[in-house]
């Protein structure tokens, strides 16, 4: 695959947005088939938009985080299964710029520039929690591993050219290894059938005593001992989904009211977008998703800030905006693709129309992680001064 090579931030905004407007027909007739978005993905790669994090001097655009949570909202209001595909892939483009030897960044970083794409194979079920990994590389005598395990809710594996799998070596250290699909032991399953999020594809990643060269695993353990941005960036993204999924639904409830829905009959008006209970129902929708969107890009503006500085505090800072944008727009998804039912009325929920894919979508999205640690984080922090823990979903 050829791809295009974005050159700044302004390029990537712009390709994000014309890539939405022409991803957005078609996310109606994806969810109702679970027509998995083959062709929507390459078209993605080709555009160069998932290279844009590359550091300029491997030769990429290395823009923003606002840019990069723009560009996921942007892609979130428009398939939010399609915008949830590559957020690992620029989750562990970054454990590469992080941790990965010089030799490791020239290689992996020119695989991404022309277009290839990152998996993920990280969570496991059946353990007794989401960072009990046992998934392992056991060292052989060439100083290469064997990589076993089966990961779940592997979402994007079952599109990738690389897999990044998280395990822990003898030391029971973290690391990452990056796995081609087609590696001799590695299996992809297309089980995903969650009711929200249909064509992701995360499903199952089995993991048969895989072969792994020693210059493609990368010590991500590392990545929590000093001040880090890991979670926040990739807090950031799922954050930008949600944001994405609350404004798309409120756009397609006023569509709804405007052209379809009968005023109740005890309003007096001629329409229903004229009642004006559902005036002050609509206007109260638009100010969470207004408040998400703030936030998103005051967070995002913090995760640029604490890049160019970054201490214990500035990474604590980035971190609490984060949590905060999270969980407004976690939220907002979905009080609004839930509220679309109360204000369109009883047509609404007829199957046949499918609006019940935004509230599908952010139910099952927002279950990521529990919002409610992110507002126990943040009560500590505004009351003692507690910096949040050092872990990937913070």
């Amino acid at each position: 695959m050829t791809a295009h090579v974005i050159a700044d931030d302004a390029e990537a905004l712009a390709v994000a947005a014309a890539l939405a407007a022409e991803f957005r027909p078609g996310a109606d007739a994806r969810d109702r088939e679970r027509r998995l978005p083959r062709a929507e993905l390459d078209r993605l790669s080709r555009s160069g938009l998932l290279a844009v994090t590359v550091p300029a001097e491997h030769g990429g655009a290395e823009v923003s985080a606002a840019t990069v949570a723009e560009i996921f909202r942007l892609l979130g209001s428009a398939d939010p299964s399609l915008a949830q595909i590559p957020q690992s892939h620029f989750v562990y483009v970054n454990v590469i710029r992080r941790q990965g030897t010089p030799e490791q960044r020239k290689f992996l970083f020119a695989e991404v520039l022309a277009g290839r794409r990152l998996g993920n194979a990280q969570s496991e079920a059946g353990t007794k929690h989401v960072q009990d990994i046992r998934t392992r590389l056991t060292p052989r005598p060439d100083g290469s591993y064997l990589l076993t395990g089966v990961k779940h809710y592997s979402t994007g594996a079952l599109f990738a050219d690389w897999i990044p799998v998280l395990a822990r070596a003898e030391d029971d250290d973290l690391h990452v290894a990056y796995v081609p699909w087609d590696a001799p032991g590695v299996t992809v399953v297309d089980d995903w059938d969650g009711m929200g999020q249909r064509t992701t594809a995360s499903g199952t990643v089995r993991l048969a005593e895989v072969p792994v060269p020693a210059d493609r695993v990368v010590p991500h353990h590392l990545t929590f001992q000093g001040p880090q941005l890991h979670g926040a960036f990739a807090q950031l993204l799922h954050a930008a989904i949600d944001a994405g999924i609350a404004g798309a639904a409120l756009a397609e409830a006023a569509a709804f009211v405007r052209t379809r829905s009968r005023p109740w009959f005890e309003s007096g008006t001629e329409s229903a977008a004229e009642d004006p209970l559902l005036i002050q129902r609509f206007g109260e929708l638009a100010l969470r998703v207004r408040a998400a969107e703030a936030l998103l890009r005051e967070a995002a503006r913090t995760v640029d800030e604490a890049g160019a500085d970054l201490t214990d505090d500035s990474a604590a800072e980035a971190s609490i905006a984060v949590a905060t944008a999270k969980v407004t727009a976690a939220q907002a998804a979905v009080e609004v693709a839930g509220a679309l039912f109360e204000v369109a009325g009883t047509r609404a929920a007829l199957d046949s129309l499918n609006l019940h894919r935004h509230w599908r979508d952010a139910r099952t999205h927002t279950l990521h992680d529990p919002v409610r640690w992110k507002i126990q984080h943040i009560g500590r922090y505004v009351l003692s001064g507690t910096r949040p823990p050092r872990h990937g979903l913070l």
